[in-house]
């Protein structure tokens, strides 16, 4: 029987694998795999699922020490894969950038923390963490705003999903001094990409089951450039006549969206406006510390927080929240089919909440960092299966 389990694990895997590497890799490891579980001993495959891990600044490296330890006692079958980018510590270089770009476009998924952008000017006006998402085409940036059971927020049961475009707009890193005290900061708006994030979000709606997209804009203002992103997502809201379509000015969607969220299902804007809804929206429900969020190419995956924040002043001090990575973890695990372990961890961080006994200090409470991942993890397995 043991044996027989072993076998139905490999088969299991070998029908979620993705793509041909990890097809080999697990084939490979098949027979030692079944013939270790005939002799009692449970050990997972090491590797099947090679991943890009990014730690990135502030407490970005002890939330990935959480998804690490959770994955570990979930026996996930995923390999990381670390490396180390920061321009705040040292770490950036264009050699470091070539070997994380290598990784991910081997890897074709990553999980990354927030890469810190200093303030100041040292001659190279795009960041690395842009310089990454350009290089990927990491065009489609998603972040599902939801709340979570057992935790009172000022507005309850709320499901929305914020979609940006984050490969142009005001994000283009084109600026210069035209005169003496005089700074031109250029805004890109293309048709092509303008059209491919509103598809992007009507796919997505159809896909997920939503009803409505509203198209967020400022085209009273700018009305060539936020004039050709309306006029794309009206094109392409025609060919999705089963789906709703709204639009509605930035200004007005921040004040909507705090007097009643209920009223949004998708939303899809340019870059600056979604940097910025995100946040707002994540503190509709908790916080930067339970959103999770995830990039899209057409060929890669990585999955992040929803609000992009460091938390600096929490580096060293254990009192970070992990819910918002280990949620975007589970989510890369549906990515790659681990549907399973996918839904176990999800469960796990959602139950630990709901229970309400562990919650870090962002939450109401004041437990470490440290004690809500033992949490989870012995929520995983709550009947000792």
């Amino acid at each position: 029987m043991a044996a027989l389990g072993g076998v139905r694990w490999v088969t299991r895997a070998l029908v979620a694998a993705p793509n041909p590497r990890a097809w080999r890799s697990l084939c490979t490891s098949a027979v030692a795999q079944a013939a270790s579980r005939s002799q009692g001993e449970d050990v997972r495959v090491e590797g099947a699922f090679p991943v890009t891990m990014l730690p990135g600044d502030g407490v970005g490296p002890e939330l990935m020490h959480a998804v690490k330890e959770v994955f570990k006692a979930a026996s996930v079958p995923v390999e990381f894969q670390e490396h180390h980018l920061s321009e705040v510590q040292n770490m950036a270089s264009e050699e470091k950038l070539e070997q994380v770009l290598s990784s991910m476009k081997e890897n074709k998924v990553a999980i990354i923390g927030k890469i810190h952008t200093p303030m100041e000017y040292k001659g190279e006006l795009a960041s690395y963490d842009m310089r990454l998402r350009r290089k990927l085409d990491l065009f489609a940036n998603v972040v599902h705003v939801k709340s979570l059971p057992g935790y009172k927020t000022r507005h309850n049961n709320l499901d929305l999903v914020i979609i940006r475009e984050q490969t142009e707009g005001e994000y283009s890193s084109l600026e210069h001094e035209s005169a003496r005290g005089v700074i031109e900061c250029l805004k890109i708006v293309t048709r092509t990409k303008s059209q491919r994030i509103a598809k992007f979000a009507f796919d997505y709606a159809t896909k997920k089951g939503r009803g409505k997209v509203t198209a967020v804009h400022k085209a009273n203002i700018m009305k060539l450039g936020d004039g050709l992103f309306l006029q794309c997502c009206e094109e392409v809201a025609e060919l999705y006549p089963k789906i709703k379509f709204e639009t509605m000015i930035i200004d007005n969607c921040c004040m909507q969206l705090v007097q009643n969220p209920y009223q949004f299902d998708v939303l899809v804007m340019p870059n600056l406006y979604g940097n910025i809804i995100d946040n707002l929206a994540a503190g509709l429900v908790g916080g930067a510390g339970v959103v999770p969020g995830e990039s899209y190419s057409a060929e890669y995956a990585v999955f992040e927080t929803g609000a992009r924040h460091p938390f600096a002043q929490a580096v060293g001090r254990n009192i970070a929240n992990p819910t918002a990575m280990l949620l975007s973890a589970s989510n890369m695990l549906r990515h790659l089919n681990l549907e399973h372990h996918s839904n176990t961890i999800a469960d796990a961080v959602k139950k630990v909440i709901k229970v309400g006994k562990v919650r870090t200090r962002d939450m109401g409470g004041y437990s470490t960092t440290t004690d809500f991942i033992k949490s989870v993890i012995g929520h995983l397995h709550p009947y000792g299966g």
